[in-house]
């Protein structure tokens, strides 16, 4: 199997997606029928929303990582209240880890303390985390930044941390303090069948988070946020994002970028069959105005649809958030080699395509192909400074190059 997955990066189309995708759960539905099977409940777990089982999902985990055949951890029906969490590798063998129930963290946002994840998946490589809900019970926290209290840190929903050949799947993510998903030094990962839910007003609760880390694939997944649906940091390389809706939320993001001086790029990332509703930006690149080494380059979005999107196409190298703390220098980010094709639909402001680079590194390589967004009561029209590049095809609004 991991050979199969491995395959999974940006040459992947549609067909071939599914294809892997049913292979995927036909050879794990076989590996697991020779497998080992452990039952939270078996080592302790309780279901009744109110006992902590923290310690009990520890012991299963580390049994299912010591077996020699493949394993099943599996988590039945019922809500399973856990502090944070983690599961660490390498394990002897493949390892699905199937969530029937609800997991849950405790009513106490301070349980979750200053570590940062909630459920930590630390080394770990031939791992399936499918199904089930996970509900962070977020409000308290995002009450506590609101009012300008002495707060933890937040913590991450789900968390995979220098691990490889992972596949997450049919899980719901309700809620998270902070990000829902996060994704940092990894090999080929697959998210599938994933929904995301926040408030629209919940601080950095972006869907996936994606840093340092190449071969990773989001298919078929819907987004209602507070954030970014999905962000692409430093180091991403190739990112496929394909099927996804996303709305409320700030749309798809490649950065920020330029937060260091020193900094990894991101290159080689497609989305897809994209949908926004009501976002606040479509697809866009963002990096701070501050120098820096990165760069990012070979990016295509195509075949999307924007519904009263603020910002439809956006690439903004003055980054800063709510005006506060901007850096005001030049990015030093270089981008380059962006591709717009098959994009339509409304956008919300008038300018439906804003391109603002660096003077010091001007945006090149940007092409716009079959473009067509409207605004609502005005004439769309698009934005350029310090951005180069060509249009092929029907071009609305007129291209600024």
């Amino acid at each position: 199997m991991a050979k199969s997955f491995l395959v999974i990066n940006s040459s992947i189309n549609s067909s071939w997606l599914l294809l892997v995708s049913f292979f995927l759960i036909v050879a794990t539905s076989l590996k697991q029928s020779e497998a080992a099977s452990y039952n939270v409940l078996s080592y302790g777990a309780k279901a009744d929303g109110r006992t902590d089982s923290t310690m009990a999902f520890q012991r299963v985990w580390s049994s299912a990582c010591g077996s020699a055949v493949p394993a099943t951890v599996y988590v039945p029906q019922g809500n399973f209240v856990l502090k944070p969490v983690v599961f660490t590798g390498p394990c002897k063998n493949r390892i699905l880890f199937l969530i029937a129930g609800t997991l849950i963290a405790p009513s106490n946002y301070w349980s979750l303390g200053n570590s940062g994840y909630w459920i930590l998946f630390n080394k770990v490589t031939r791992v399936t985390v499918h199904g089930g809900t996970l509900n962070a019970r977020g409000s308290g926290y995002w009450a506590c930044k609101s009012s300008g209290k002495s707060c933890p840190v937040g913590a991450r929903s789900i968390s995979l941390e220098g691990s490889s050949n992972v596949v997450i799947s049919g899980i719901t993510s309700m809620n998270s303090q902070n990000i829902h998903m996060a994704i940092n030094n990894c090999m080929n990962v697959l998210i599938q069948n994933v929904r995301i839910k926040a408030p629209s007003q919940s601080p950095n609760t972006d869907g996936i988070h994606i840093r340092s880390s190449t071969g990773v694939t989001i298919a078929s997944s819907s987004f209602m946020t507070g954030d970014d649906c999905i962000s692409i940091g430093p180091g991403s390389k190739n990112v496929w994002i394909q099927r996804v809706v996303c709305g409320p939320g700030h749309g798809i993001s490649v950065g920020s970028l330029a937060g260091n001086a020193n900094e990894e790029g991101v290159e080689n990332v497609t989305v897809t069959g994209a949908v926004f509703t009501g976002t606040q930006n479509g697809v866009r690149i963002k990096s701070w105005g501050r120098p820096s080494t990165g760069f990012a380059r070979t990016i295509s979005f195509r075949n999307i649809i924007m519904k009263n999107v603020f910002n439809p196409i956006i690439i903004d190298q003055n980054y800063c958030p709510s005006n506060t703390n901007c850096p005001n220098q030049n990015s030093g980010v270089k981008i380059s080699r962006v591709t717009y094709r098959n994009i339509k639909g409304t956008s919300a402001t008038p300018v439906a395509m804003n391109f603002i680079c660096s003077p010091t590194n001007p945006c090149s390589g940007i092409a716009l192909q079959n473009i067509e967004l409207k605004h609502l009561t005005a004439q769309a029209t698009s934005y350029c400074k310090n951005a180069g590049g060509s249009s092929r095809g029907i071009v609305v609004p007129r291209s600024c190059f």
